[in-house]
């Protein structure tokens, strides 16, 4: 089958093994999958992960020993747990010792013809949200971690640093809450969505002079790090949802001083994200860039860096 992977090289690979129906998972042929930047800094260097990239999928199943998933829409949770660990057995799936993550970690991803995944992992799409607003359902759903791991009350100063991806998907999901919400980025010409949701918008080169109650990481950079920590006020919450191959220079002893909360943040829950989708709740139709067939992925990949949503589309 074709696959796009990457070993060192990012390739497309015409003649990749189809993989095989194991006990307990869905074989699934992606519709759409989208790149993120967690694939980009895959390719220069982070995890180490070799094979196939691509964890953003919506797609149907082909074949799986439960027969109720054949045929069915669905996206998937990208870790998958043991299920048999003390981390399982106490609800902790995302954070099994003996998972693999999808085009991440030692499990193939779906930027292929066919890809493997555990039933465990697979949620229904419903009929009314189209693939084009499914394919964004897992950094929806890192979004909404957020709110599962901290309570932002409406009466809070909260900033969004990083206007990229993952950033239109959390500033979305915080202006729901009601709080004083504050975009902070490098990109202008993507901030009339967000102010017409009501969310105030500035740059990096002059940001807010105000200190915030919590401010939210996303610019997968090391400088976007530092600018979310001066923006910060002692006694605040720090949430770091980037994960990119560099190191940072964060200074912890002033984390101690300030008396500063930082909470890392990753993968999050799907039916709610599923929830608001369907609703309407989101916009996504404006961020997609562009759209790429898979045999066109290494063009798609180069098309991605340093913009917004681009889209593989397969079949």
């Amino acid at each position: 089958m074709q696959a796009l992977l990457f070993d060192g090289t990012l390739r497309l690979d015409s003649h990749y093994p189809t993989p095989q129906l194991a006990p307990g998972e869905a074989l699934i042929r992606p519709h759409l999958t989208g790149i993120c930047n967690t694939d980009i800094e895959i390719t220069r260097g982070y995890m180490g992960f070799t094979g196939v990239l691509g964890h953003e999928f919506v797609g149907t199943v082909e074949a799986c020993a439960e027969s109720a998933w054949i045929g069915r829409r669905v996206v998937g949770e990208i870790n998958a747990a043991c299920m048999r660990c003390p981390t399982c057995l106490r609800g902790d799936h995302p954070h099994c010792p003996n998972r693999t993550t999808l085009g991440i970690d030692r499990r193939d991803g779906a930027m292929a013809d066919l890809f493997a995944l555990p039933v465990s992992c697979l949620h229904a799409v419903p009929d009314s949200v189209s693939d084009e607003a499914a394919v964004f359902t897992e950094p929806l759903a890192a979004a909404l971690e957020i709110l599962d791991q901290s309570h932002i009350r409406p009466s809070e100063q909260v900033a969004v640093v990083g206007d990229g991806k993952l950033g239109a998907m959390i500033v979305q999901v915080l202006r729901l809450i009601g709080c004083d919400l504050t975009l902070v980025g490098r990109h202008p010409e993507r901030w009339a969505l967000y102010e017409r949701q009501g969310v105030r918008c500035a740059h990096s080169s002059s940001p807010p002079a105000g200190r915030f109650d919590v401010v939210v990481d996303c610019t997968g950079q090391p400088s976007g790090l530092a600018t979310a920590r001066q923006l910060l006020r002692p006694r605040g919450r720090l949430i770091l949802k980037s994960t990119f191959h560099a190191d940072s220079q964060l200074n912890l002893t002033h984390l101690v001083v300030d008396e500063i909360q930082l909470i890392g943040s990753r993968c999050g829950p799907f039916a709610p994200a599923l929830k608001l989708l369907e609703r309407g709740l989101i916009a996504t139709e404006s961020l997609v860039r562009a759209e790429f067939s898979l045999g066109a992925g290494i063009a798609a990949f180069a098309a991605a860096s340093g913009h917004m949503k681009v889209l593989l589309r397969h079949g």
